[in-house]
């Protein structure tokens, strides 16, 4: 009796898990991690900037989810990402219930809320770089020339449009002029973004083509996490060079830098796809939780 009792309580933590881990996979391979991610890392201008009433952060979760589903679907076709290649298409329904989902929310957020369509006008280095990411610009001799193709541009390309969107779009959306100190937190989140990127670039160091010579690929694993290191005490000594800074926005980027340091030393090849796809990717989101927690309590 006590041995058919546990029998079924296995079998049912057993489900309840695949079911946890079916939710867990949609989260992340949908991209919308990445879409939340995105969305916090915006928040943290809104929030640091005292802008009011912004629908940035909620414009940007919803174009990530439509954009990087896009740049999916074109590596698939393309015969990129084959180890996704039956989820994405096992869940294609979903993933189209979810792109309308987003696209008739950005319709919503454009046009009928108080959001700035002029503001859209920043976005269109930042929108070119993501697009032509993948896709690609030109053709010469069939071989496609995209942002990803050209050798060491990926991580450079990926950092610059996400520190561009999550830094001075909500700002030109709310009509604020960009002064010094918001240039100098651009250069901040450019680099703090190389080294979030560079445990993707570790973990996929055997798979990627030699062609992109990543850092990993050109200088090696070590090499990059040194590299990786002292961009993020370069981010800490950005913040002394701003003409206002505080106490606690110094706390909060030394937290960061921890955090980070700590995630990219213990990247490696044979890592999981959660651990980049899944915690490195969140660290926008430990920001976020720090910045308000401080502003809260030291405000």
């Amino acid at each position: 009796m006590l041995t058919k009792k546990l029998s079924i309580l296995t079998k049912t933590y057993i489900c309840n898990m695949q079911f946890l881990k079916k939710i867990v996979d949609f989260y992340i391979f949908s991209n919308i991690h990445v879409a939340v991610a995105g969305f916090c890392i915006t928040e943290i201008t809104v929030l640091k900037y005292g802008i009011q009433e912004s629908f940035t952060p909620l414009f940007v979760l919803f174009s990530i989810i439509i954009s990087y589903n896009f740049i999916r679907f074109y590596e698939l076709k393309t015969n990129r990402l084959l180890w996704l290649k039956d989820w994405f298409f096992r869940h294609k329904i979903e993933l189209v219930i979810l792109n309308i989902i987003a696209i008739i929310a950005l319709i919503g957020i454009t046009f009928f809320t108080s959001f700035n369509i002029k503001g859209l006008l920043i976005l269109i280095p930042f929108s070119f770089m993501t697009f032509f990411y993948v896709i690609p610009i030109f053709k010469l001799k069939n071989i496609e020339i995209s942002f990803r193709n050209f050798p060491s541009v990926k991580i450079f390309s990926i950092a610059f449009a996400w520190a561009g969107i999550s830094v001075f779009f909500p700002i030109y959306e709310a009509k604020m002029n960009i002064t010094f100190d918001i240039f100098i937190e651009f250069i901040q989140r450019f680099a703090l973004l190389i080294v979030i990127i560079i445990p993707f670039d570790i973990r996929d160091v055997k798979s990627d083509s030699d062609s992109l010579k990543t850092l990993p690929q050109v200088l090696g694993i070590k090499v990059s996490k040194i590299i990786g290191m002292v961009l993020l005490l370069f981010t800490i000594g950005l913040e002394f060079c701003k003409m206002i800074f505080e106490t606690s926005t110094i706390i909060i980027w030394v937290i960061i830098a921890l955090i980070t340091a700590i995630f990219l030393w213990f990247s490696s090849e044979n890592k999981s796809r959660y651990y980049a796809g899944f915690w490195v990717e969140s660290i926008p989101i430990y920001w976020l939780i720090l910045v308000i927690y401080f502003f809260d309590n030291f405000k």
